[in-house]
């Protein structure tokens, strides 16, 4: 049934108008968002070192403590408790080895749940043995 007799029949048109308004508004957003190569590229000369390498690696003691408050001296459990005691074992793990001229890196590997003393215990054992490079180990937790 046609109503409208006097009329014919428009053809439906898209209007592009606004679509030609969206394009450029998307085109400004990707002028502004692109990074240029020329900016991003620095030309950087990196100095260069003519030290030569160590050769030797420092000599490690390696501490562990545990949450007991037992220690650990290289993977080998001592019966020592107080600072002097652990001082001793150190100055004899590292004579053993043939580097008691050298002064050793101490590496203390505590548990996260030992006590703070038996920690400050083996820091005062490196004092007494007189071994001044000490460092903790730790690991990283996964989670970033």
């Amino acid at each position: 049934m046609n109503f409208r007799k006097g009329k014919g029949r428009e053809d439906p048109e898209i209007n592009l108008i606004p679509f030609i308004d969206v394009l450029l508004v998307i085109l400004i957003f990707l002028m502004v968002t692109t990074t240029y190569s020329k900016f991003t590229a620095l030309q950087i000369t990196l100095p260069t070192a003519d030290a030569e390498k160590a050769m030797e690696q420092p000599f490690e003691i390696n501490v562990g403590v545990d949450p007991q408050g037992r220690y650990l001296i290289n993977n080998m459990q001592v019966a020592a408790r107080d600072a002097s005691g652990l001082a001793d074992e150190l100055k004899n793990t590292a004579n053993a080895n043939g580097q008691g001229k050298k002064d050793p890196v101490v590496i203390i590997n505590a548990d996260a749940t030992a006590a703070h003393q038996s920690v400050i215990n083996v820091l005062e054992a490196a004092r007494l043995a007189g071994f001044e490079k000490l460092t903790f180990a730790a690991q990283t937790s996964g989670r970033k």
